[in-house]
């Protein structure tokens, strides 16, 4: 790919558990396939190894490794903040918890009217309420984007 400067490696953590969150993921996808700094991005709902049955233990293990690997290997962490209620997806959670310890850099959007919790808005590098912000975000230079409002 000569003159292509697409560089950066991204793994998308979020819910993809009912249609609205598929939706929401997807528009993620689509936004960073636009991005000309992306060289790849990782979205676990393309990664579910169909060859275990689902939630066997075999399966289990084979998510759960692939996930890590993909966490590590990712230079940046764009996480979609999709709840209602008092708490975050456990596994965004987790994932989240998981890449900060590694260092990476992380990028929070969220846009239902929910109120995040510390813990996640000090982890983050940058702060979005669209998802399509990703589609122009410079992964190069990074420019850091504090949230700003209510916590718990």
């Amino acid at each position: 790919m000569n003159g292509d400067t697409r560089k950066i490696r991204v793994f998308i953590a979020g819910p993809f558990f009912d249609q609205e969150q598929v939706a929401r993921i997807q528009r993620l996808e689509n936004a960073l396939s636009r991005n000309p700094q992306v060289a790849e991005f990782y979205s676990a709902r393309f990664h579910q190894n169909q060859q275990y049955p689902w939630g066997s233990k075999e399966w289990r293990k084979v998510v759960f490794n692939l996930d890590l690997y993909a966490l590590r290997r990712a230079d940046v962490v764009v996480a979609i903040h999709d709840y209602e209620g008092k708490s975050t997806d456990s596994g965004t959670a987790f994932e989240l918890g998981y890449a900060y310890a590694y260092q990476k850099v992380i990028i929070l959007i969220k846009e239902k009217e929910s109120v995040p919790n510390l813990m996640l808005i000090e982890s983050l590098h940058a702060f979005f309420t669209n998802v399509d912000s990703m589609a122009t975000y410079d992964f190069i230079r990074m420019p850091a984007q504090p949230y700003e409002g209510p916590f718990i």
